[in-house]
């Protein structure tokens, strides 16, 4: 599939789907490093909750969950994160998707929510397309990610589509067109979480680790609760 680039133009939150925040956390690259040293690097996306130092930065009222809760709102908070470590050993493609599921607590039958599946231990249930519509995804990096390094690859607009059919992707990907989403250490890319996207496997050696955080401003309906960082 050919697929026209995005690239060339700065990109934003509503129309896209997608804006890239130069240097947000820059000025504490150190301290996520510390917090995420000692995690198994074998791991193509680690899970993480629990971190403490992790948690009062991320959550709206730190140094970059702040600038989440300025696009959502004050009620915001991260409610999933998963470290993704691209090496020479753990190096992976991943084709074009949206994100479905979310992470609780507990099962419960509610409706609009299924199906269900545990991963790692934990519950993830697809929730109905309208809740993910309203959530944000960010990507702190925290190695330089230029083009030969796996660079997430999105289709901006399609957030805006609704549950989009499997079958449907590739030619929505070939309408719209792809942007990569190149970035150097500290930088930060917040997205749409609904927004098609994909990632190739890096062509050079090197690490691309990238933390990613999903944010919700609402809660959850029947019963059902986040499981949060």
């Amino acid at each position: 599939m050919i697929v026209a680039s995005k690239e060339g133009r700065a990109l934003n939150l509503d129309g896209d789907g997608a804006e890239l925040w130069l240097g947000a956390a820059s000025g504490y690259l150190s301290a996520i490093m510390q917090a995420v040293e000692s995690q198994p690097a074998d791991h193509a996306g680690l899970r993480l909750t629990g971190i403490p130092a992790l948690t009062n930065l991320l959550n709206a009222r730190g140094a970059i969950g702040a600038l989440v809760a300025r696009h959502l709102r004050p009620a915001t908070r991260p409610v999933r994160m998963i470290l993704f470590d691209k090496s020479a050993a753990t190096n992976w493609a991943l084709g074009w998707h949206q994100d479905r599921t979310i992470v609780v607590r507990n099962r419960a039958e509610v409706s609009g929510f299924g199906p269900w599946t545990t991963k790692a231990g934990l519950h993830h249930v697809a929730p109905p397309i309208e809740l993910l519509e309203r959530m944000m995804t960010i990507r702190i990096h925290l190695d330089r990610v230029p083009g030969a390094n796996a660079p997430l690859l999105i289709a901006p607009g399609s957030h805006l589509l609704g549950r989009v059919r499997e079958a449907e992707i590739s030619a929505i990907v070939e309408r719209l067109g792809m942007h990569r989403c190149l970035a150097e250490a500290g930088d930060i890319w917040a997205y749409a979480t609904p927004i098609l996207h994909a990632s190739d496997a890096a062509r050079e050696p090197g690490r691309r680790r990238v933390l990613q955080v999903d944010y919700a401003a609402e809660h959850l309906s029947g019963g059902l609760e986040w499981l949060g960082i």
